[in-house]
């Protein structure tokens, strides 16, 4: 047994490492392409190329919805898998041609909301959700599977397609349009991927009488998506708020410093996948989560640093010269990546104790940020407002975790079902 369970711990340690591996790779090429696309394109219209990725990283907590909930349900029922399996996918499949149908008839809306002067580069949302959210049920069956491999492959296809797509389009045509359509079409190869590893037959037979229901998913998926929907609006809507209310230039310019914010806020998503089964099964101890908090705040310091020591060189991450304008602001911009890194452990925290009335915080954060908007007139004055409302949530977040209580074990909350 001891020897079983060592074996177990060296898979599960492989299969982390893989995982870590291609997400790293995935998140690079991501942060690369849009690094990318700020040089090539330049501030304007690099500007509504970053509005329409706020509005596909919203749209996209569909496909994280079902990723939990498929790899939720195949962990907990094993015996179910193939069932359990084409369900999910059934599941996937319907809500991306609902979720790209709902988001190419709001196209003309996005178009003028955004101010794009292009309707084609808005229905490119509705052709990258639809792949997107079938890529998160393919993702929820081999991450419930535990088949890493494949999974691996998958993100890695997600980052390095969109890179190779959308570059080479780029080059052609310097447009926002074709850094959208680049992604777009990139989207596709990590679900041809997702295809070729669940396409092999089984040997097994699922028992009758399975107990799960399409209805009963779809509850799950927005049960799990709400939360996570929370957090990416509050995370990208200051974006559009800036191409709402700032001259498209300035719009531009603020869009050059939320690369910055994305490259601190991901750069410890590591810490997350880690510290979440931790926090899961001991009930989410409050010395995991302070240790977890303190590595985002440690890193999130150092980047912080980096800014200040060498404004020079982050303003070449965030677009060059073009984007100078903001370079006095940089190190706010750090801060406030720093601070969407801690909320989004707290965030995990929250689903690990099933407390998901603090959730309403972050839409209280949401809410007072929209508020907000006559008072911006400058890149500075909408940073500093983020900066602010951000630091405000993660002190209430804070305080919700140390004064709740730790939710129930699983096994402590099934025998007290039983009594």
């Amino acid at each position: 047994m001891r020897e079983e369970n060592r074996g177990g711990f060296r898979s599960l340690l492989k299969g982390g490492a893989v995982i870590a591996v291609a997400m790293g790779v995935m998140n690079v090429a991501t942060y690369g392409y849009t690094v990318a696309a700020a040089h090539l394109i330049g501030p304007e219209p690099f500007g509504a190329f970053s509005a329409l990725m706020g509005v596909l990283l919203v749209v996209n907590v569909v496909s994280l919805g079902l990723q939990a909930t498929g790899a939720r349900r195949i962990s907990a029922d094993p015996d179910h898998v193939e069932s359990i399996e084409r369900m999910v996918l059934g599941v996937s499949y319907r809500a991306a041609l609902a979720l790209g149908v709902l988001c190419l008839l709001l196209a003309p809306v996005l178009n003028v909301v955004l101010r794009l002067d292009s309707l084609a580069s808005a229905a490119m949302v509705a052709l990258t959700a639809a792949p997107l959210t079938i890529m998160g049920g393919q993702a929820g069956v081999l991450q419930g599977e535990r088949r890493w491999e494949p999974l691996s492959l998958v993100y890695l296809t997600q980052g390095v397609a969109r890179v190779v797509c959308g570059v080479g389009l780029m080059l052609l045509w310097r447009t926002e349009f074709a850094a959208i359509l680049g992604v777009a079409i990139g989207a596709w190869v990590p679900v041809l991927v997702g295809w070729l590893a669940l396409r092999r037959p089984r040997g097994t037979v699922a028992p009758a009488g399975v107990p799960h229901s399409g209805t009963e998913l779809f509850k799950e998926v927005a049960t799990s998506s709400q939360a996570l929907l929370a957090f990416f609006a509050l995370a990208n809507s200051d974006i559009l708020l800036a191409r709402a209310v700032l001259d498209p230039d300035l719009a531009g310019l603020y869009a050059g410093g939320l690369i910055l914010v994305k490259a601190i806020l991901f750069l410890p998503q590591f810490i997350v996948v880690i510290a979440f089964p931790s926090m899961a099964s001991r009930g989410a101890s409050l010395g995991t989560l302070a240790k977890s908090l303190t590595v985002a705040a440690a890193m999130g310091l150092v980047g912080l640093g980096g800014v200040l020591v060498l404004p020079d060189l982050a303003l070449v991450f965030v677009g060059g010269e073009e984007f100078g304008a903001i370079r006095d602001d940089l190190w706010l911009f750090a801060i406030v990546g720093t601070l969407l890194s801690m909320v989004q452990l707290l965030l995990y925290s929250v689903l690990a104790r099933q407390q998901l009335r603090a959730v309403l915080m972050i839409w209280a954060a949401l809410a007072a940020l929209m508020l907000s908007a006559s008072t911006v007139h400058s890149v500075t004055s909408l940073v500093t407002l983020v900066c602010t409302l951000d630091g405000l949530l993660l002190a209430g977040l804070l305080a919700n975790a140390w004064l709740s209580k730790p939710a129930a074990a699983p096994s402590e909350a099934s025998e007290r079902a039983r009594v």
